[in-house]
């Protein structure tokens, strides 16, 4: 091969030795060049710029509905990281990074000669680094393969920053250098300390601020504004001077830029929604988007902040509060009724709270919601069988037969009501017309109401909750049960709570959202008439008294509820334009003591009732369906009201509602000198007419002991009724029904029993029960206990000359 026009040029100037040294100086000095170059070759791209990594992975982003941020959960390396595009960073802060890092980086291959030799020549001359030589490709290298502080390990970093330059383009290396350098003491990325130190996206920064956040990567800890601005300030202005040098700055601009000081922006207080964001991640609630978790970069809340943060306020006053009284937590869901949608979610006042068990959330977790439940099922019983506000139902000492054994209820106050229309039940919250009314329903059908309103939480066969059910003995999620109010409140619409506007990817691409259609559960004159029947001032009059928790200045339908044993309270309920619902106990299932529905949880529900009065602002009283009519009825029956009728109120009810006479009020003539029944010989001036009461048999224990003014039942011996006694239809065995089966447990034989209970009508004195042929004689009230034997016993009652059907029972 010739040699080439170079080496023959120096062969003729230059002495053969002479010749020789240079050509060694050269391949010196080449040499590390050509060894960079096959060292990039042979080094493979890193993974992280092939497809996405862990340390690509980024933060996500909870913002309120109206864009707030709520709170920033860590990306999978702990960091706080945002994605940002390059053509979102904004010229101002791309031009500041060059300027700081690397001048020249739209020129060289990945290694800077010029900043190398600088480098080497300020370390031999000062004996200490004076400044760095790395470019924007070599500290990207360094971040994604981190190599020891030894030369072995710069030359390593500065091939594979030669082979990043070789692969990718000069837009995608600044990309990615924006994207995952540090650029703060945990916060990876320009874009998420922008956000961080300024509450602002990079594109928005001041030529001060960009200059600012461009210094950072230097030191991220030494300039860290949140240990002061001094050193920063110094550092950006150092940055501005060399944009200023480098002509991307102007001489005025740096110098405005400069008085600038360092703003930081105030971190927001708070707890920002941690048991919502742990629901959203793992899918617990909102179907519609379904679990975020790795999916979201940026997530859109339904949450109003400043009602979220009143409402957390207000959770944890309410524990300090009751903590004499072994509360220790609490939670509160608050709905927009229109949408659904939840504008305020605390699972416990204080996740941190170890002690409090503050990490568990309240709002998904499983517990009794007492009478809360009781309105659905008198919203089934106005559907199924014709009840209206005006119906009568008992409130008496009754026993329900279940396969489990007898069920028998009793009221929160400890006494029976006797005769009580439906809304004083309901409003009252009395025990008994609840069971009732789930016994003519059966559980079945009140399960399958309670599945319509979404409580999936209740996953058990009706028998598995039987009659209690309708006490709320079922174990439901609080939101659930705002839900399901939320329902009666749209006149009978179910919408699933919704807690998420909008889902961004980490590519900025929106999530796919389900939102499901309204769904009819209830006609809506029935919530109407619910929703009237709660928001009733003085229909709970009897159990809540005057200026209870759940009066407030505007309309607001309510109720309250307590587990057995005092374990869970909930308060829950609407007004035209939002659904609160509270519960208030201990999450380790421990009783609070003496703390009722009304006195736990509805102060709490009180207060944010009227916390989101203010962020959703009523629409002044329920709207009212077509359909509904003010009628007039009798104040004790319910019944259409007759000349008798004493006592008489208005009532609302379904326009084809069928409502008959009363029959509780009658006149009848009695005998002055003693008050019974006047026959047709008494004359008329010892003749008076009266009115009084006449129940069904199963009341009659009741009335007579409430000093009710029953209809005599004797005539008067001084002129003899001729009427006839009372048929014997009314004439029953009401416990044990017939069929009855007991299981004889040998071990507390003394003390098991049956109590027979008897009605029969109001005019009987007393009765002779027929037990297998044996007789025993019972006044008022008809009952008597039956020792547990062994076998089939055969039961019969029998007054004034009729007899009852008989009854049989079984004992094992």
């Amino acid at each position: 091969m010739s040699p080439t026009p170079l080496r023959r040029r120096l062969a003729r100037l230059l002495p053969h030795r002479r010749r020789h040294w240079i050509e060694l100086v050269v391949a010196l000095l080449l040499s590390p060049a050509i060894l960079l170059g096959v060292a990039a070759a042979l080094t493979p791209l890193p993974e992280g710029l092939r497809g996405r990594d862990e340390g690509a992975s980024v933060s996500t982003v909870f913002l309120d509905r109206h864009g707030a941020v709520l709170l920033e959960t860590r990306a999978g390396d702990g960091t706080r990281a945002r994605r940002l595009r390059l053509a979102d960073a904004g010229d101002r802060a791309i031009r500041a990074v060059i300027a700081a890092e690397d001048k020249r980086f739209a020129y060289h291959p990945g290694v800077d000669p010029l900043a190398v030799l600088r480098a080497m020549g300020g370390l031999v001359v000062e004996r200490r680094v004076v400044s760095g030589g790395s470019t924007i490709s070599q500290q990207l290298a360094r971040t994604l393969v981190p190599r020891p502080r030894t030369v072995l390990g710069k030359l390593r970093e500065m091939a594979l920053a030669i082979r990043i330059e070789a692969s990718l383009s000069k837009d995608r290396i600044l990309e990615e250098y924006l994207n995952r350098v540090a650029f703060g003491p945990g916060l990876r990325g320009i874009e998420a300390a922008s956000r961080f130190y300024f509450d602002k996206p990079t594109r928005d920064l001041s030529l001060a601020e960009a200059a600012a956040l461009a210094g950072l990567p230097r030191g991220p800890s030494l300039y860290d504004p949140r240990r002061g601005t001094e050193r920063l300030q110094r550092r950006r202005d150092r940055v501005l001077d060399r944009m200023r040098e480098a002509g991307s700055a102007s001489e005025d601009a740096v110098r405005a830029a400069k008085a600038e000081p360092i703003a930081l922006a105030p971190r927001g207080g708070g707890l920002g929604i941690p048991h919502l964001r742990r629901a959203l991640a793992t899918g617990a609630i909102d179907a519609s988007t379904g679990p975020l978790a790795g999916r979201a970069a940026s997530i859109t809340t339904t949450i109003d902040r400043g009602l979220q943060r009143e409402i957390e306020i207000l959770a944890l006053s309410t524990v300090e509060r009751l903590a004499a009284r072994n509360v220790t937590a609490a939670s509160v869901v608050v709905l927009d009724n229109a949408t659904s949608e939840i504008l305020a979610y605390v699972g416990s006042p204080d996740i941190e709270n170890a002690a409090r068990l503050g990490h568990n959330d309240g709002a998904l977790a499983k517990r009794q919601p007492g009478s809360s439940l009781k309105p659905f099922v008198y919203g089934l019983a106005m559907e199924r069988l014709g009840l209206t506000a005006a119906s009568a139902l008992p409130d008496v000492d009754l026993h329900f037969p279940t396969p489990e054994g007898d069920y028998h209820p009793r009221n929160y106050d400890g006494r029976f009501h006797g005769l009580v229309r439906a809304r004083d039940a309901l409003a009252s919250s009395y025990n008994v017309p609840a069971v009732v009314l789930a016994a003519r329903t059966g559980p079945e059908a009140i399960l399958g109401r309670l599945h319509d309103l979404g409580f999936a939480s209740l996953d058990r066969p009706a028998r598995h909750y039987g009659l209690g059910l309708a006490l709320g003995d079922g174990e439901v999620r609080l939101v659930e049960l705002a839900a399901a109010y939320a329902t009666i409140a749209r006149g009978g619409l179910y919408l699933p709570p919704r807690a998420v506007r909008a889902a961004i990817d980490p590519d900025g691409k929106p999530l796919p959202s389900l939102a499901p259609a309204p769904r009819r559960v209830l006609d809506p004159r029935i919530a109407f008439v619910l929703t009237d029947i709660l928001s009733d001032d003085r229909a709970r009059l009897a159990t809540f008294g005057g200026d209870s928790a759940l009066e407030l200045p505007f309309p607001v339908a309510a109720k309250t509820g307590t587990s057995k044993g005092f374990r869970d309270n909930v308060a829950v309920g609407f007004s035209a334009g939002a659904t609160v619902a509270v519960w208030v106990g201990n999450f380790d299932g421990s009783p609070m003591n003496g703390v009722s529905g009304v006195t736990g949880a509805g102060p709490l529900f009180h207060d944010a009732m009227l916390a989101a009065a203010r962020a959703v602002p009523t629409k002044g009283d329920f709207e009212r369906p077509e359909g509904l009519v003010e009628v007039e009825v009798c104040a004790l029956s319910g019944g259409r009201p007759t000349s008798a009728c004493p006592h008489r109120r208005v009532e609302i009810v379904p326009r084809d509602a069928s409502l008959a006479s009363c029959d509780v009020h009658v006149r009848a003539r009695v005998d002055r000198r003693n008050g019974l029944l006047a026959g047709p010989a008494c004359p008329d001036a010892s003749v008076e007419e009266r009115v009084f009461e006449r129940f069904d048999p199963s009341l009659v224990s009741w009335a007579r002991g409430a000093g009710r003014p029953l209809l005599p039942a004797d005539s008067s011996p001084f002129c003899p009724s001729t009427e006839p006694a009372s048929p014997a239809a009314r004439l029953r065995i009401a416990y044990p029904p017939d069929g009855a089966r007991f299981v004889h447990d040998p071990a507390i034989a003394a003390q098991e029993g049956i109590r027979v209970r008897i009605d029969a009508p109001d005019r009987a004195t007393s009765v002779r029960l027929v037990v297998d042929g044996r007789s025993f004689d019972l006044r008022p009230p008809f009952e008597r206990t039956l020792p547990l034997v062994p076998g089939t016993h055969v039961l019969r009652a029998e007054a004034q000359g009729a007899t009852s059907d008989e009854v049989t029972f079984s004992v094992e």
